[in-house]
């Protein structure tokens, strides 16, 4: 009797976003497993994104359930199928966390909680994949900062491992961290294979940034279009950008070592190499498209951090994973996406989002 390969079955927790529909993508143009997308469709940009994904002719494979992760029934169900879970869903900005605690509590450890008991319930133990943030690490402000003309570097060592203590900043640090935390003893007492990632900047193509999320291409796009912006602090921040490219290749590199990597937390990002400083971005970004970014100047708001660049070794150790863009490229495609899409960032196009009712009747689309 022949062995009966099982039907990759993927469910994307927040799959019409930026990270997610890029994955979405990845997978069904190099597999051929079944995607599902469970998605609440609040962010700006993602009706674009799925009209993106309808295109490529695979309906087969592709649905759509339009949901909320706070739902516990309506995630039980989405889980129900899957052989692997990648849990992007989030509440991602810190001042809406600071404006609206008991929201960004019930979406990132509720809605995460209620997708790990979903998993543990299945009874088997599907691949999860959470995507986590730098900003568990909290301010990092007990380094000693050095500022040169550009940039901040600290004396200590510039890169974060997953050595560096936890230490939450903020209700969207705690709430993301908890998240975070959960996900890993998941794998430990339930035995459910979880990695948590733990990534800094991301960017890339079918981004829409904003002021608190998505920098680059906030900083980009709204140098193309003449729009000026707030930066909080000198400009000489630091972070590390990871092409999304970059970060789908470490979602594979994970998987095909599970072994190794189940119930392990890596650091994601760029690194040293793709360390680059808001001063910096806006003068490639000038360099890049003649535009100049004309911005204020605020105070640095509450545990915001001066230098953060991710040590990716241990993902590296553990699969060979290493980034393979620089900024440089990440920064090129998201200019040509740019001058492809131009009609997305009108107001009325970046604004408008699909609503429910419109998607009840779309081919493999359930509400």
């Amino acid at each position: 009797m022949k062995n009966v390969v099982p039907i990759r079955s993927v469910l994307i927790f927040g799959g019409a976003g930026f990270i997610g529909s890029n994955w979405a993508h990845h997978l069904l143009k190099t597999s051929d497993a079944k995607v599902h997308i469970f998605d609440n469709l609040s962010r700006r940009g993602v009706h674009h994104n799925l009209e993106w994904l309808k295109k490529m002719g695979c309906a087969d494979r592709l649905e759509v359930t339009v949901g909320d992760i706070r739902d516990a029934a309506r995630v039980e169900h989405a889980v129900e199928r899957a052989t692997e879970i990648y849990h992007f869903a989030a509440q991602v900005a810190v001042t809406t966390s600071v404006e609206d605690p008991r929201s960004d509590l019930a979406v990132n450890v509720g809605g995460t909680f209620n997708i790990l008991e979903a998993a543990r319930k299945t009874c088997r133990r599907p691949f999860l994949l959470f995507t986590s943030t730098n900003k568990v690490y909290g301010s990092l402000d007990a380094r000693s900062l050095v500022r040169a003309a550009t940039r901040y570097s600290t004396g200590e060592g510039d890169s974060i491992s997953e050595l560096q203590p936890l230490d939450f900043h903020s209700p969207y640090g705690c709430s993301k961290g908890a998240a975070d935390q959960y996900v890993h003893d998941y794998a430990r007492i339930y035995e459910v294979p979880t990695v948590v990632f733990r990534m800094s900047c991301i960017a890339g193509p079918r981004q829409f940034g904003n002021e608190d999320q998505g920098w680059v291409a906030h900083f980009l796009y709204s140098a193309l279009r003449k729009e000026r912006i707030t930066i909080y602090g000198d400009g000489r921040q630091v972070r590390d950008v990871l092409a999304v490219e970059d970060l789908i290749s470490a979602f594979e590199a994970v998987r095909n070592h599970l072994t190794r990597t189940a119930g392990e937390i890596y650091n994601v990002g760029g690194g040293f190499a793709n360390s680059v400083s808001l001063l910096e971005l806006i003068e490639q970004i000038r360099h890049l498209t003649g535009q100049r970014l004309e911005f204020d100047v605020q105070p640095v708001r509450p545990g915001d951090q001066a230098v953060y660049v991710t040590h990716y070794g241990k993902l590296h150790r553990d699969t060979g994973w290493q980034p393979q863009q620089s900024v440089t490229d990440t920064l090129a495609k998201m200019y040509a996406w740019w001058k492809e899409n131009r009609e997305l960032f009108r107001t009325a196009g970046v604004t408008a989002r699909f609503t429910v009712p419109e998607l009840r009747h779309a081919p493999g689309v359930v509400s």
